[in-house]
């Protein structure tokens, strides 16, 4: 059993980070009757939002007495923890303030086991936040062991308002007008697009080796090493060569081929996983084809990286790339993403294929870099053509393309195209 002494030197230090860290704000409401989990790829900043919330709670009134915060991640701890000593934790706090705490538990999964000791704290009627790297391992537990006890909530890096606030730059109703105001706006847009929302990104100067430790971080420890990979360059370079691949579907088998080809020997089941525990680490969000059949639904997905960052790192120079992947993530970040019940599509019918499709509200969007500069007219007939095709076929009231800074409107065969420039389309995106 771990040592308490060490425990309560961990819990000591935690609260410090808590009271020491510049917190910027996000978005986020917390019902008081409610328990969360927290997920989301690594500094997507999960543990600022915990820290948030305590803040909230100790403005509210609450005092350390009614609070325990701890990091699993915390060396002393980490590998050494185990689920009997979770209980030690309540102890420890029982011991010194003699109350019943709001536990805020940070990256809590590695730890086997804990689902149990989550469970009896929910049913003891305890208050519990609960943060974690691992999609899976906490959903899954969500929906069987801790079903009904625990409201699921996604964590992304920022959104485009969130990366204005953090920087000083609230969007207001004007902001747009003023030619001061717009231009230091788009500065930042240009800084977003090509080294994401991460919140501690825009802090560092040296941002593409900031990027690649953390890239390191997820490929190594929350892929390799909680997956026991056994061809760790396999997977390494199926997601760089993933990445070449945000535009357009890709199946399994044609993953594989890839490999095979640069002389990697893998099967296809090996690929599925590998992809699946991309997924798991919250790297990868695929989307299913709105018009295929069940089995190409499963196998020939379009990906997008979590960041755009992240993506980066693997381009040189692909723009068309990097504005979908950002508009993927604006939309994921409005309707969520559900595995089971997919609230955004991409559609590919007829060699005809739309980027992105949302049900709900109707809504055909194709992403274009650029309509009138630098584009071949194939290239934007192609697209024109893709959206009204799946437009009518899918009966959608909104079409739009996305460009990086065009704007306009199209009228062709009765439909109304709308052209929206990325910045106007994340703000919206937000209202």
């Amino acid at each position: 059993m771990l040592n308490k002494e060490i425990l309560r030197n961990v819990i000591a230090d935690c609260r410090e980070d808590v009271m020491n860290a510049t917190i910027v704000p996000r978005n986020f409401t917390f019902q008081e009757e409610f328990n969360y989990v927290l997920t989301g790829v690594r500094r997507a900043g999960k543990s600022y939002l915990l820290y948030q919330r305590i803040r909230q709670l100790l403005s509210n009134g609450y005092g350390w007495e009614d609070i325990l915060y701890i990091s699993f991640e915390d060396e002393r701890i980490a590998g050494v923890m185990s689920a009997t000593d979770l209980n030690l934790l309540l102890e420890i706090h029982q011991e010194r303030y003699g109350k019943r705490p709001i536990l805020f538990l940070d990256e809590l999964q590695d730890i086997v086991g804990w689902e149990t000791f989550a469970r009896r704290l929910a049913d003891s009627k305890y208050r519990v936040y609960i943060t974690g790297s691992n999609a899976k391992a906490l959903s899954s537990e969500i929906s069987t062991t801790l079903g009904g006890r625990y409201i699921e909530k996604m964590v992304y890096p920022y959104s485009f308002k969130e990366y204005l606030d953090a920087e000083g730059l609230p969007i207001k109703r004007d902001s747009l007008d003023s030619t001061a105001s717009k231009a230091a706006i788009s500065r930042k847009l240009q800084e977003y697009f090509l080294y994401g929302g991460l919140p501690e990104v825009r802090t560092v100067t040296a941002k593409k080796e900031y990027l690649t430790s953390i890239y390191q971080k997820i490929y190594l420890g929350d892929i390799c090493a909680r997956h026991k990979i056994d061809n760790p360059v396999a997977l390494r370079i199926l997601i760089k060569k993933l990445s070449e691949t945000v535009t357009k579907p890709v199946s399994y088998n044609r993953l594989k081929n890839i490999l095979s080809g640069i002389g990697i020997k893998i099967g296809t089941q090996t690929v599925i996983n590998y992809l699946d525990y991309a997924k798991d680490a919250c790297l990868l969000r695929p989307l299913d084809n709105w018009s295929a059949r069940f089995v190409e639904k499963e196998s020939n997905k379009k990906y997008y990286y979590i960041d755009n960052g992240i993506l980066k790192l693997f381009y040189t120079e692909n723009n068309g790339a990097m504005l979908e992947n950002l508009v993927a993530l604006s939309l994921l970040r409005k309707y969520g993403w559900d595995e089971e019940n997919p609230k955004i599509w991409y559609d590919l019918a007829d060699e005809k294929e739309l980027d992105f499709y949302v049900p709900e509200d109707e809504l055909a969007v194709q992403v274009c870099w650029a309509l009138n500069n630098g584009v071949d007219f194939d290239t934007i007939r192609r697209e024109r053509e893709s959206l009204l095709a799946a437009a009518k076929r899918l009966k959608c009231k909104r079409c739009v393309i996305i460009t990086f800074e065009e704007s306009g409107e199209i009228e062709e065969n009765g439909m109304k195209i709308e052209i929206v420039p990325l910045l106007k389309w994340l703000i919206e995106m937000e209202a």
